[in-house]
């Protein structure tokens, strides 16, 4: 079965069918720049292009950065305030003529990771941490998903640890990969005190950078992998999220 997936990042939403027995793209991704301002009805047009795109008429996942309950959104951290309290499921059906589902984008990826990815068959409990504009979090225990948890606004030095620790705030303040990894250290321990995962999964694009900072978090007890799908765990997880109903 192939199930559209698209993912609503800060910088950049990516779109592309998905063999979801697989876990495959069965097509080239394509991405366009997130709005600016990342208002509701211009991100629906930019989905709508990505559709149309693919000449897409099935099934559609849609993963978004925030908390998602019923297909309304409650939070939006990196996007516009206007998000909060939308009913976006609604709003993208409006748009593309499509019912898509709608999915918290760290649960997506970690859905996608934990059936053909870094953490597949991993029993326990396993975070999975996306590091890109913000930093996101997907929770599963023994495989389960516990949706919508937000341990990037997990203060740290009264901050959000996103503020510090994210790719954007490595970018941002020029850090070098060993300041980074410092902060991002600091901020799985955290973590791990309040959570003791045994296994920790570092994604977003930064993942393809592995082995500049992930050798330098000798602090944290658990074990830590770089995500396998990269960059598509956020569409795959999508299109899974879909079929699943």
């Amino acid at each position: 079965m192939e199930v559209l997936g698209i993912d609503i990042g800060g910088s950049g939403i990516k779109a592309g069918p998905v063999d979801v027995a697989s876990g495959t793209m069965t097509a080239e991704r394509i991405k366009v720049p997130t709005p600016r301002p990342a208002l509701p009805e211009a991100v629906a047009d930019a989905i709508k292009e990505l559709v149309e795109a693919f000449g897409w008429e099935g099934p559609t996942g849609i993963a978004f950065p925030g908390v998602v309950i019923g297909g309304v959104t409650h939070t939006a951290a990196n996007l516009d305030p206007a998000w909060i309290g939308l009913d976006v499921r609604a709003l993208f059906a409006k748009a593309t003529g499509l019912r898509a589902s709608l999915i918290n984008d760290a649960d997506a990826a970690g859905l996608a990771e934990m059936r053909f990815g870094a953490g597949a068959g991993e029993p326990g409990t396993v975070l999975m941490l996306t590091f890109g504009t913000g930093i996101g979090s997907a929770l599963f225990a023994d495989g389960v998903l516990v949706p919508n948890t937000e341990f990037g606004h997990i203060e740290i030095h009264g901050r959000d640890a996103e503020k510090r620790a994210s790719e954007r705030a490595r970018e941002l303040h020029d850090l070098s990969w060993g300041k980074w990894a410092g902060r991002v250290e600091e901020y799985l321990c955290h973590v791990e005190a309040l959570l003791w995962p045994g296994l920790f999964i570092i994604g977003g694009g930064i993942s393809r950078k592995a082995d500049k900072f992930i050798p330098l978090l000798t602090s944290v007890q658990a074990r830590i992998l770089p995500a396998a799908m990269h960059n598509d765990a956020g569409i795959v997880g999508a299109a899974m999220a879909a079929e699943a109903g």
